[in-house]
């Protein structure tokens, strides 16, 4: 009797533990925090004033191309520092988001290279790289791919390969066929491009977008449609469908990173111009304001974030 009592005191002890062991796992694993950057990418200012917006905004950075001289970008590290901000690099290769058709891939890794340099002078958290081509053959984007890693790591920095159009990237499945050969490469997950590719909103393609989070990295959010690559407002009732199956498809990302421990999870609102933005027929009046867009786009996913963190406790 005494045996059977101390046995049965043993295994409430043991419960007790373990149920304090899985609290702080899962006080642990849903501290994750969500910071936001604003983009460059369509800021028509100068660099002050985009440091301004970002902090009146309450964003946690920037995000975009280095200045490609030593002593701008330096001084561009120096103004990031005195505003508390971190920093994104984009990086390009052989050409801007459209690459050269007739550039080779020798032309596509020097391209890399170079901007590589500039960037690490502004202390990237990361690089984010819209790189390869689209009519590339896998083989050949896929040495482009192995080319890139190595000199970012040599280098000491992350490097996450943007899912965009014109791209080696441009679709899910030629994305998911490159990293099952490329287990370890990392993705800055542009959903919205896949939605005018492939004419429809990609929640045909769950079963690959699953695979894909497990390489994610970081999130441009920004809501595509099955005619286009940008909503004309997230916010309006008429494309709510097309932001929660985007919205569905981060938490996917989300998920992965949470399980990988990660304490930070970074994204861009990245509502652009270059023909994204919709305007008025004859005058060119812009639908929207740009930077309304990417401030609407911040706050509602630090809404979407927190009700996200707080189903997971």
């Amino acid at each position: 009797h005494v045996e059977y009592t101390w046995l049965m005191l043993m295994a409430s002890q043991l419960h007790s533990h373990m149920q304090k062991i899985l609290i702080l796992e899962n006080t642990i694993l849903f501290k994750m925090k969500l910071q936001v950057f604003k983009t460059l990418w369509g800021h028509s200012g100068s660099l002050e004033s985009a440091i301004s917006q970002a902090c009146r905004a309450g964003f946690d950075g920037l995000e975009g191309p280095a200045p490609g001289d030593t002593v701008e970008s330096q001084k561009m590290r120096s103004r990031l520092n005195d505003s508390n901000l971190d920093y994104i690099a984009e990086i390009t290769t052989a050409g801007t988001y459209v690459p050269d058709r007739q550039a080779s891939l020798q032309q596509h890794i020097d391209s890399f290279a170079i901007k590589l340099e500039y960037s690490m002078l502004l202390e990237p958290l990361f690089i984010t790289c819209l790189g390869g081509c689209d009519a590339w053959d896998e083989e050949k984007n896929i040495e482009f791919f192995v080319a890139a890693m190595k000199l970012a790591e040599s280098a000491g920095v992350t490097v996450s390969f943007e899912t965009h159009r014109s791209r080696a990237f441009f679709n899910p499945w030629v994305t998911d066929r490159i990293t099952r050969q490329l287990p370890d490469i990392k993705l800055t997950c542009d959903f919205s491009h896949w939605c005018v590719v492939c004419e429809r909103i990609i929640d045909t393609e769950i079963d690959i977008l699953k695979r894909l989070s497990k390489h994610s990295h970081h999130i441009h959010a920004r809501v595509g449609y099955d005619q286009g690559p940008q909503v004309p407002h997230p916010g309006a009732p008429e494309y709510e469908p097309a932001l929660r199956s985007h919205q569905s498809w981060w938490e996917l990302i989300w998920n992965q990173q949470l399980n990988r421990g990660q304490s930070v999870t970074t994204l861009t609102p990245e509502f652009g111009p270059d023909g994204y933005l919709q305007q008025r027929p004859f005058t060119q009046e812009p639908v929207a304001d740009l930077w309304e867009l990417n401030c609407w786009m911040a706050s509602d996913e630090r809404r979407h974030f927190d009700a996200f963190s707080a189903e997971k406790q």
